[in-house]
Formats: structure tokens, sequence, C-alpha cells
């Protein structure tokens, strides 16, 4: 993982990692627009004569006094655009297909071999400043003097990046970073301090669950950098521009966090405009950024498709950087390039024919002095324990017709949890089709008669609010996060409000502002994590198991907590049947009032007495809408996963034979190809698993329902498939749960006595110091505690100050 942080450690992924932003202090102290389909470049050589005719117009024009660039070059990456650094956390097939290389038992997302380099761009002579053909070089940037080179640099053999400095004639190179974990893009500020991107993930200034990435400074002295971010969203659609100061505060979206599809990367800004380019690499984002050069003006608001223009004629483009609006540097898999505002290029350096086929150009910067930007002064007090939330009128907002004012009572404040490691690029198994990662109850506070509200909230979080009524059903949520740093105050107009309209007049008499912040008030009678075969099970186990369980199946609904591969019986039927309505994991936010969450979950509904007296405790519905706010997942510790799971070998060949005739039909796999498959009912469709109960293999509805009645079975079918338990069929797929349920009890799950996580958890977890690294093989882990260490290990830590 990358965030922006003052320390950061890594998560592993499979195929993602995630980087955060980082500070190294003084260094003198110690609706989108469409991607043009790639073409074949028709200048994908060098010109005759160097340097060609639009090089040289640029080096007469807005270019004049560059005498110099420098770029990296090495091994592209295979997958996303953030698999450049890092380890995959397993030995799945993907990762083998994607890495490099094997070393210390995971696969490495990066190759060997770099070097920085320097051309002449009058001359064409190529100077080599440092190489390391066992290592890795990228992201150069200049200090303000142009006189000295900032990069990352990988160390041949070992596995980290680190930061180091060198003079632009490779001599006096000095490292300034160090540790097990990777620090890349880094990016000088003008207080003498750098930002960079870092797995150290200490949350500060940014606590973004995934990634940050290409962190750069704004002529106000902003920040400029790429979020990507999944709260309440889609895991692959928002990858968005936002800003930030250099000490974390007023962090806010730039440019497109209303519209999915597009990365937003390597953002710069162009000399004597507010305007930025940027490359806006397609879907969840090409390798090496591979997009087209777009440039973006925020005067037409953050969300207004019109502020964005593509420059580039083709989308294979990366690391653009502006000298005009008609002038830009870019790389491209063929070489370094100069480009103009209508998106002619000449190309201006390619590699020797020997390296093409291996090596990349990358990150061309020019070598010249720059004006420092304004300093921003910090407003974060390290002393300070928490940040403030301030909230001017709720009603005030894009989407919130129909909710009268006095509607919403209270906020509830929740936060993303750090996520340790990850394993695919799906939720299994803490959702089905849901949230990627698991949320806490942080606390509750009031919203006053007028919509305002006012209240503390804790440092360095990725919090996000729901709005609630008098009932505490949710109203509307947030969508997003917001972070404050330490003695920060953050505020808000209102509820999704539009981004280019005015703020509302300044009202002395909101109420909120009247009262000190409402303090931090946890949620001391539910769990804060809450994990659904502990805490929901037990609910569901006294209201309502007795008319929905295996053998009466009343409404056809079983929710016992009975075992399947993944998940349980219950959970399944709940999520399937459209018991809870979560709204995570979709293109799309801003959705209307009422429309998701507790409020539109009919889970709720029907344990409220109303449904043949089935009636929750007060306790009991809190707990369950809590639950459904904080993404209603099935664990409740990503100690659960990437193990856990049984599938049933059931003889698929045989059963379609027999079952065909009736369950027959087509689906399609994740990549949109045609299968044929067994369709086991409308609810379920192709899955089997709801229907497998290992933890009872006969009470399976996969082969009760084919059975005669008079054998026991439930003869769903009308004419009995199985006349008696010794059908062949029937025995062999017993066979198959059976073997499913004996894996089940030797392998354990999360929620179950003697669970020992996977090899890679622990791995990770030993890591990051929250696990020892002499723990035995048939030592006992206690995985609640030991996620609830390793996010702990996160939160910020007030530094006394000293009286002067």
């Amino acid at each position: 993982m990358t965030r922006l942080t003052f320390g950061l450690r890594t998560a592993a992924w499979v195929s993602t990692v995630v980087a955060s932003f980082a500070f190294v202090g003084d260094l003198n102290a110690a609706q989108k627009p469409a991607a043009k389909p790639s073409a074949k470049l028709a200048l994908a050589q060098m010109p005759e004569t160097f340097p060609g005719p639009m090089l040289s117009r640029f080096l007469d024009g807005p270019m004049k006094g560059v005498e110099e660039i420098v770029f990296a070059v090495r091994v592209p990456g295979r997958d996303h655009w953030y698999v450049t650094f890092g380890n995959y956390a397993d030995d799945s097939e993907y990762a083998q297909r994607l890495g490099f290389k094997k070393e210390e038992g995971v696969h490495w997302g990066y190759s060997e071999g770099g070097r920085l380099c320097r051309k002449n761009l009058r001359t064409g002579k190529v100077t080599t400043v440092f190489e390391d053909m066992k290592g890795g070089v990228r992201d150069p940037q200049l200090s303000y003097d142009g006189k000295k080179i900032l990069f990352a640099y990988r160390k041949g053999g070992t596995h980290p990046f680190h930061l180091c400095e060198i003079n632009v004639d490779g001599s006096g190179m000095r490292q300034l970073t160090d540790g097990t974990d990777d620090d890349i893009e880094p990016t000088y500020c003008p207080d003498g301090s750098i930002v960079f991107c870092s797995s150290r993930c200490r949350r500060m200034p940014s606590t973004n669950n995934d990634h940050d990435n290409t962190p750069w400074m704004l002529p106000d002295g902003r920040l400029i950098y790429m979020r990507w971010e999944y709260v309440d969203r889609s895991q692959v659609h928002f990858h968005h521009l936002w800003t930030t100061n250099p000490d974390g505060t007023g962090q806010t979206v730039f440019y497109g966090n209303m519209a999915g599809g597009i990365a937003m990367l390597d953002a710069k800004p162009i000399p004597g405009t507010v305007k930025i380019v940027a490359s806006f690499s397609p879907g969840h984002g090409r390798p090496e950024h591979l997009g087209p050069i777009t440039v973006v003006d925020p005067r037409f608001g953050p969300d207004d498709p019109r502020g964005a223009r593509t420059v580039s004629k083709t989308g294979d483009w990366k690391d653009p950087y502006a000298f005009s609006e008609d002038c830009f540097l870019v790389a491209n898999p063929k070489g370094l390039f100069v480009m103009d505002g209508d998106g002619n290029v000449e190309m201006i350096h390619q590699l020797p024919e020997s390296e093409r086929a291996q090596f990349q150009c990358h990150e061309p910067r020019p070598v010249q002095s720059r004006e420092r930007e304004p300093i921003i002064p910090s407003r974060v007090d390290l002393s300070a324990p928490t940040g403030r939330l301030f909230l001017e009128d709720v009603y005030h907002g894009r989407n919130m017709a129909g909710v009268e004012r006095g509607t919403v009572k209270k906020l509830l404040v929740l936060q993303q949890l750090p996520k340790p490691v990850n394993f695919s690029g799906g939720m299994e198994p803490l959702t089905i089709g849901g949230s990627f990662t698991l949320a806490e109850v942080v606390s509750e506070a009031p919203v006053e008669a007028d919509g305002s509200a006012f209240l503390e909230v804790p440092a360095m979080r990725s919090l996000f609010v729901v709005a609630l009524d008098k009932n505490d059903m949710a109203v509307k949520r947030m969508h997003s996060f917001v972070t404050v740093q330490p003695g920060e105050t953050v505020g808000c107009v209102g509820c999704h409000e539009n981004r280019q309209s005015a703020a509302l007049p300044v009202r002395a008499s909101l109420l909120a502002m009247k009262r000190p912040p409402s303090p931090v008030q946890p949620i001391r009678d539910v769990p804060s994590v809450i994990d659904f075969p502990r805490d929901i099970q037990p609910i569901l186990d006294r209201h309502c198991v007795q008319c929905h369980n295996t053998d009466r199946r009343e409404a056809k609904v079983d929710l016992t907590g009975d075992k399947t591969a993944m998940y349980c019986i219950s959970y399944w039927t709940i999520t399937m049947r459209g018991l809870i309505s979560d709204a995570r994991n979709e293109p799309f936010a801003n959705r209307a009032p009422y429309s998701y969450g507790s409020a539109a979950s009919r889970l709720l509904k029907l344990a409220d007495g109303s449904h043949h007296g089935a009636k929750l405790s007060d306790l009991e519905r809190k707990t369950l809408r809590l639950w459904i706010e904080t993404s209603a997942t099935y664990p409740g510790t990503y100690a659960s996963l990437g193990c856990g799971s049984y599938p049933v070998h059931v003889p698929y060949g045989t059963m379609m034979k027999r079952c065909g005739e009736c369950h027959r039909g087509k689906d399609h796999d994740r990549r949109g190809k045609e299968f044929t498959t067994l369709i086991m009912g409308a609810v379920h469709g192709h899955r089997l698993e709801p229907i497998e109960n290992i933890s009872r293999p006969e009470k399976s509805l996969i082969i009760r329902a084919p059975l005669a009645k008079a054998a026991g079975g439930l003869q769903l079918c009308g004419k009995p498939v199985f006349a008696d338990t010794n059908d062949p069929l029937y025995r062999e797929m017993l066979g198959a749960l059976r073997n499913a349920h004996d894996r089940l009890m030797a392998g354990k799950r999360f929620d179950m006595p003697g669970f020992r996580p996977n090899e890679h958890y622990i791995r990770e977890m030993q890591r990051f110091g929250i696990l020892p690294k002499n723990l035995g093989p048939n030592d006992p882990i206690d995985v609640y505690a030991t996620d609830r260490a390793y996010w702990n290990s996160f939160y910020h830590q007030p530094v006394a100050t000293v009286a002067r």
C-alpha cells in the first residue's frame, strides 16, 4: 500500500499493493472523456536530425533555457499500475504468471535492472548518472536549484526501494531513507522537506486504506495526488485527483471524484495557468500508468466532465511534464517524446535496439532551476489526540430532496480499518459482492435542529459518517472518507453539496457553534467491529431459526448458521434474498435518502414484531442495525482472508446428465465468456454453495431437494430424482459434502476453536512486529487480538509538548 505519511509500512498484495504519503524532514537539517484507442505511433523513430523540428521549436520557446533532461530506465511492470514494488501475498497462478521472481517464499512485482540518465536536448549526448543492473531506479525529481536529483533506488540483491539524492553529474550520492519498507515517488517541498509515497503506512498525512500516488507540488503550495478509495463504492472505479497541504491538513477533491473508470496519475501543474496535466489511465489503470495525456481545468469544478480535455491522439502515454499548454515532455513504451497541445509528437530519445524488448524509459524531467512555492504554515498540533469536524447544514446537498428539516438527529461516525494483506481481486470472504474492508463504530454525535453539527473525532483515521433519524435509521451515507489531523478543524457546507456552488451565508446563530464540540462517545454495549457468527447468528438462533431451518424452511428460507464452503447458510440467505441493503461496491455514489442501509433493509422490519411475533430486544436490534451500517461483513477479522474455504467437489458431469434437463443454463465468467452450468433456482443462480451444508452434509438442500419424501427428502423437483439414499449419484454427492466437512473440521475457520490463520497472514503480522518472529507452528493465535494490535499500531499517539 502507498499513502502520504510521515512514516509507513507495507501491506502485501496479490493484485493490490497499497501505498501512502510520507515525509522526510528538512534535508538541510540532516463524466469522463473517452480514451482514444491505442494506435501504432506514426513517429516511433528518431528524426533524421537532432533536435527535430518540434523539439527545436520548443527549445526556442517554452523550453528555452532547458539544456538537459533526466529520466529513468527500467523494466516495466506487468500488472496494474500499482504493481511496481513489493510482493504478491501468496503462490497463486496469478502471482506466478505476473511476478518476476520468487524469493523468500513470495513472488515479487518488479524486475531487475535500472539506471538514471541525463540527455542533452541540443547535442543528443546521453550520460549515465547512476546504474545498477541488478537493482531498480525510478521517480527522479530535480531540486529547486536544479543541481541535485531525488529518486527511488532499490539496491541489487535487496527488495525495498529507498530514497536517494545525487548530484546531476553523478557525484555525492546519499541514501535518505532505510528500513524494510518501500519509499517511492518523492517530491521536494519548499520548506526543505520531502513528501513521498511509502509502504510504511504510518498514516500521516494520509490515512487511506488504499493507494495514494504520484504527489507533486502545486504553485500555491499544496500537493496534488491520486487517491484511490472504495469507501461504500466500487473497488476499481475511483482513483481521482485530490489536494492536501503538505502537513496533511485541508484534504479535498481536485477533480473527478463523482465519475469512475479512470486512474488519474502523474498530475503536474502547467506553468502560467491553474490547469494540470495528467495521465488518465483507463479502467482500473494500466501498467506503468499508460493512458491518454489529459489537461484538467479546475475552474469547471471537480465534477464537470468539461474540465478534462484529452490531448494525445493515442492512449499509450505516461509521465507527462508540462512547460506550457502547448508543450509537454512525455514517455511511451517506445521512448521519450515531446508533444504539442494538439497531440502531435516527436521522439527525442530511444533506447538501444538491444534493450528495447526488456527496458523502457520513464519519468522525463528537465534539468533546470525553479522557484519555490509558498510555504503553507502547519496547522497540526501533534499533542492533540483529536481533531474536529464541523457540518453547517446536513440538509443542504445535491440529493436530499424530501428530507424535512428536523429529520436527522445524529451522526454515526465509522472508520475503515487498515488491512494487512489481500489475496485476490475479490472481497471474499468479507462479504458476498459488498465491502472489501472491515469498518468500526467510532462514536455518535448530535445534529442540532438547524442541521449543524460540531464534533471531536480521533485524529489520523479514515472516517466516514451516516446521518441517522429519530429511529436511528440511515438517512444518508458519506460514500468517501475524511481525515482530520491532530488539532485540525475540518468543515463541510452540507451533505454531498455541489462543489461549484457558493458557500452558505455565514450564520452566527448556528446552534452547534454555540457549544464545545461533542466529545468522542464510543458505543459501549455493542462490539465496535461486528462479527456475523459471533454477534448476529445468535440473534437469528433466538428469534428466527425455529421456523427458518433446514427441516421446516418456512417460506423456503433457512437461517441456520451451518457452514457452507466459505460462508454460512444464513449469511447466504440474507444476502441473496435482499434482506439487507448494503449498497456498497457500486460504480456510483450519492444515492437517494433512505434508499440503502438500515432504513432499506427488510431484515430489521421482519424483526420488529410484525412477522409472526419475532421481536428483537433493543440491544439486539441495535447490534443488527450497526452490523448493516458497518458493511454487513461475515467475519470480524482479517485473519479470515485467504483461508477457511472448503469447496465441495460435486460430480458436475454426472449431475448434468441427471439434472441438466431442468437445470441446465448459461452464465458468464468475469471475462464475459459464456459457459454452460447448472442453475439451481432463481435465487442462487449458478452458485451451488448456498445449498451445500458442510456442517451437516446430510441436511444439504442439494441432495435433499431431489430426494423422495419417503426416503426423508424434500422432493422439490416434482418427480423424485433419487428414490432413496442408495442412489449412486446421491452417494457420490454426499461423499463430496462429507469430504468438505472433514476438511473443515481439520483446517477450521476463523470462528472455530483452534483456528490458525494461513502462513501469509502470519508472515505479514510478523513483518509488522505484531506477532513474534519465534512463533511456533502450534502456538495459539488470538486473531481478534492480533487484528486489534495491528489497527492500534496505526493510531496517532499524542506527543507531549515541552514548555519553553
